[in-house]
């Protein structure tokens, strides 16, 4: 199956300029073509090409299925961006095809990123939803102040991984099968930040005994949750 990826207004297909771009001039699609489109809310949609332009398109919807996730726990990933925005990005694709939910990049003492293209990383969700065959798109929250975060009504199991040697436990099954997860920067979180996170009810965990990049821990705490559900 190939997925294309729309908003839905009022029953109405809107492709991206790129999206539009990839059917005419790539893929070649003509007026008569039946194709998937999924809207990344769940939802996927059996569509015909009555038109399609450069400058306008008619798109008929045919039919309408609501799909279920491919994993059934909820992942909120909070982690500080990297210096090097393309690990940050890579980051974001494999977290998608592994399965997360919400993904909010923290500002930490020590980040050495403070802003990220929020657009242009919507755009690499997208895509990762497509190739991966999934029908919700990951909320991308915009940038927000450690210390604000951590003072956020948060539900679920509240986890801290950090580098220091303290008492850690593994990620474990949740009951409630909610996660907030926090990931650090390059020279991790001060231990003023780690203090407080505890103090605000998360808990210490271990991602194993190697030290890691940003984006490596990332993977490696969104995998380790899909595995206990598995």
């Amino acid at each position: 199956m190939q997925l294309f990826f729309s908003e839905i207004n009022d029953n109405k297909v809107i492709f991206s300029a790129d999206e539009k771009k990839h059917l005419t001039k790539v893929l070649r699609k003509q007026e008569g073509d039946i194709i998937s489109v999924i809207d990344g809310k769940g939802y996927l949609y059996s569509t015909k090409i009555n038109s399609l332009d450069k400058n306008s398109s008619l798109i008929e919807i045919i039919k309408k299925e609501k799909k279920k996730k491919r994993h059934n726990y909820h992942l909120h990933i909070g982690i500080a961006p990297t210096k090097n925005i393309s690990r940050f990005e890579w980051f974001l694709e494999k977290a998608t095809e592994i399965g997360i939910d919400e993904i909010t990049p923290i500002i930490c003492n020590r980040s050495e990123r403070k802003k990220i293209n929020i657009q242009r990383c919507n755009r690499i969700l997208i895509s990762s939803i497509k190739q991966s065959l999934k029908f919700y798109k990951p909320k991308l929250n915009v940038p927000s102040n450690f210390s604000d975060f951590i003072n956020e009504k948060l539900e679920g199991d509240k986890l801290i991984a950090h580098c220091l040697k303290t008492e850690k436990n593994k990620i474990n099954k949740s009951n409630q099968k909610k996660y907030i997860i926090l990931i650090g920067p390059e020279g991790d979180f001060t231990e003023n930040e780690i203090t407080n996170a505890l103090k605000n009810g998360f808990k210490a965990t271990t991602l194993g005994n190697s030290r890691l990049r940003t984006e490596t821990a990332g993977i490696i705490a969104a995998h380790s949750v899909n595995l206990q559900f598995q």
